[in-house]
């Protein structure tokens, strides 16, 4: 079995990433630069956080249209298009792997890509050719059941699948608009070092990691990053 290659990436501020906004392109240089790092999958698995869903649910949709979940933008962002495929087959198998875990899901035939998904997508991988499924969190964001979800995902036997989670290590909403102080940056790297820490660390067990992941409340600036 080839175990899926797996990212944790950032999705930007809406469609900004996409409009040519300065202040995104060094996140749109890194994702370029990670996609032209790695040998190009067959299959794209991508948790969003702009999805939740009970039970967990799984894109099915085998042409998913865009869903613009963002607001306040100009006309562009509404125009944007990214032509690509679902994987009905591979929806499949993850709905297999949850249940090996007793983790209830359900197929969705109607619903499409989020920002979370298509702007990172559309980056990384522009002539949208590769087919691509999108798994929702669950409202209820409990730690041990989304570590219970990653090791069924892990379990998913498809060749050269890339799973990549999009979203933030900092959502606190307050600061933004305002002028960033050193305090909020400061706080934002702290969380940023301890999850990086966490991950990375190669003298934790599996067990230790999944024990400090699920303790991250605990963590420094946990709750200013993540009210």
């Amino acid at each position: 079995m080839q175990r899926p290659t797996v990212f944790f990436i950032s999705h930007g501020g809406g469609p900004m990433p996409l409009l040519c906004d300065a202040n995104h392109a060094e996140m749109r240089a890194c994702l370029e630069q990670v996609a032209a790092t790695i040998p190009k999958p067959s299959a794209i698995l991508m948790v969003s956080a702009h999805w939740e869903a009970q039970p967990i649910s799984i894109t099915a949709h085998s042409s998913p249209p865009l869903i613009y979940d963002y607001y306040g933008f100009p006309k562009q962002a509404y125009q944007l298009t990214y032509p690509c495929a679902g994987q009905p087959q591979l929806a499949n198998l993850v709905q297999q792997a949850l249940a090996t875990r007793n983790i209830d899901s359900k197929l969705d035939p109607q619903r499409g890509y989020d920002h979370g998904m298509f702007v990172p997508l559309k980056i990384m991988y522009p002539e949208a050719d590769i087919p691509s499924v999108q798994i929702s969190l669950h409202p209820s964001l409990d730690p041990l059941l989304h570590v219970e979800i990653g090791k069924a995902l892990q379990s998913i036997d498809y060749d050269n699948l890339l799973i990549i989670g999009s979203g933030f290590t900092f959502h606190n909403m307050r600061p933004f608009g305002v002028t960033q102080s050193s305090d909020v940056n400061q706080q934002n790297q702290a969380f940023e070092n301890w999850l990086v820490s966490t991950i990375a660390d190669q003298t934790l067990t599996e067990h230790q990691r999944e024990q400090q992941l699920l303790a991250w409340q605990q963590a420094p600036a946990a709750r200013f990053n993540h009210p």
